[in-house]
């Protein structure tokens, strides 16, 4: 799995406020980073820019390899079953062994259940497989820890590290610790504008 995702002199603003500048992220396979920095900093406007939703308002950002984007929207529908909704993306997906992702994060029990009927950490879970049915090699995670309980988050946290540990890259925004494989911490104060 080969990836890079490199960020130079990226700043953010948005509206009025520039939120950071001077921002660089030289990701390539096996990093793992962790955005850190108070609610309102730009954690999550980081990310989307990373994953081209928001233009930077200075710099530049380098992509080779799929992305995938798990942040508070869930993209499942919520009058569906949880099977239904997300067959619908493992179709789209070319996912080709769902089964695994399903029984590593304690899914399947629920796969007959409305989406709209599930918890704040089972509908984070939901999403985590979506992502670990993509195989993509770069993984951006915004507060993905949001929700989980303790045994739920051990077990992202142990996916996170194969993920690199297989060339991957993990970019995770978390006001949140997390265990993350030799995790390189960047902390948004520090380019605060």
């Amino acid at each position: 799995m080969q990836a890079h995702l490199v960020a130079t002199d990226i700043a953010c603003r948005r509206g009025d406020r520039l939120l950071f500048r001077g921002l660089s992220l030289p990701g390539r396979s096996g990093d793992a980073y962790h955005i850190t920095g108070a609610n309102g900093i730009g954690k999550s406007s980081l990310i989307r820019i990373l994953a081209g939703l928001l233009r930077p308002f200075a710099g530049t950002v380098e992509r080779e390899g799929a992305m995938g984007l798990v942040d508070d929207r869930l993209a499942l529908d919520a009058n569906h079953s949880l099977g239904d909704a997300l067959a619908f993306w493992q179709k789209l997906d070319g996912c080709t062994n769902p089964g695994r992702a399903l029984e590593v994060l304690q899914l399947l029990p629920l796969m007959d259940v409305p989406v709209r009927y599930l918890s704040t950490g089972q509908k984070k879970r939901a999403a985590l497989a979506r992502l670990l049915n993509r195989r993509c090699p770069i993984w951006l995670l915004d507060e993905p820890l949001n929700g989980l309980d303790a045994d739920a988050q051990k077990a992202f946290e142990t996916l996170i590290a194969l993920h690199c540990s297989g060339g991957g890259i993990a970019i995770v925004a978390s006001h949140q610790p997390i265990a993350l494989p030799s995790p390189r911490t960047i902390d948004l104060a520090g380019y605060a504008a």
